[in-house]
C-alpha cells in the first residue's frame, strides 16, 4: 500500500502497518525511517495494491498527470478530501463562530480563524468538481460519500456531532468527501 502526502507526522502509515499492511508513506517532509520516503509521489515507481491520498490531491499540479501517475501505481485509489469551494456563508459563519468560542474557552483550534482569509492565501487549490473530473477520467468511481470536515479544523469536544447535525438539517453543506475508484480499463483512458 502507498500513502501519498503522509506529511511530517507520517499520516496513516503506522496504523496501516499495525493492521498488517506493507505500507510506504511518501511526502517531501516524510519522517525518517524504512516505511517512509522523502519525495513527491510523482517520483515513486513500483506496483502497489492501493494508494491512499488524504487531503493532498487538491494541491497536485499538473492534476491530470498526477492522477494518471497514481493509476499507473495501483488499481485502487482511496481519497479523503475536502471541497473548500463548497464553504458557503452559512458554513463559514458557523465555523468561525465555533472557532471564536473554542479560542475564548482556552482551546487552540488547529484551523484558520478566518476562512475568507484562508481562501485568499490558497488561490491555486483545485475545486472539488475539477478534482472529481480528473479522478473519474482515470478511475471508475466505486464510492463517493459527503462527510463533515470542518470539525477537523476545530477539534472541539462536540464539533463533529454538531457539524453532522447541521449538515443533516440542511443548514450547512458537507465539505468533506471520501472517494474510492478502481483504475479504468485501458479502452476508457
Amino acid at each position: 500500500m502507498l500513502e501519498i502526502g503522509c506529511g511530517r507526522e507520517g499520516g496513516l502509515v503506522a496504523m496501516l502497518a499495525s493492521a498488517g499492511y506493507d505500507v510506504l508513506g511518501v511526502d517531501p517532509a516524510a519522517p525518517e525511517g524504512p516505511s517512509f520516503r522523502r519525495a513527491r509521489f510523482q517520483e515513486v515507481d513500483g506496483d502497489y495494491d492501493a494508494v491512499v491520498a488524504g487531503r493532498v490531491l487538491h494541491h497536485v499540479d499538473p492534476l491530470d498527470a498526477g492522477i494518471a501517475k497514481l493509476a499507473s501505481l495501483a488499481p485502487l485509489l482511496v481519497v479523503d478530501e475536502f471541497a473548500w469551494n463548497r464553504i458557503d456563508a452559512d458554513a463559514r459563519d458557523w465555523y468561525e463562530g465555533q472557532h471564536r468560542m473554542l479560542a475564548a474557552a482556552g482551546a487552540d483550534p488547529p484551523g484558520p480563524p478566518d476562512l475568507g482569509a484562508w481562501a485568499e492565501r490558497h488561490p491555486d487549490l483545485h475545486a472539488h468538481e475539477t478534482l472529481l473530473a480528473a479522478l473519474r477520467a482515470h478511475y471508475d468511481e466505486r464510492a463517493l460519500e459527503w462527510v463533515p470536515y470542518l470539525h477537523r479544523w476545530l477539534n472541539g469536544p462536540s464539533s463533529e456531532a454538531l457539524e453532522s447535525t447541521l449538515i443533516g438539517a440542511g443548514a450547512i453543506p458537507a465539505i468533506g468527501y471520501r472517494w474510492v475508484g478502481t483504475a479504468a480499463t485501458p479502452a476508457r483512458r
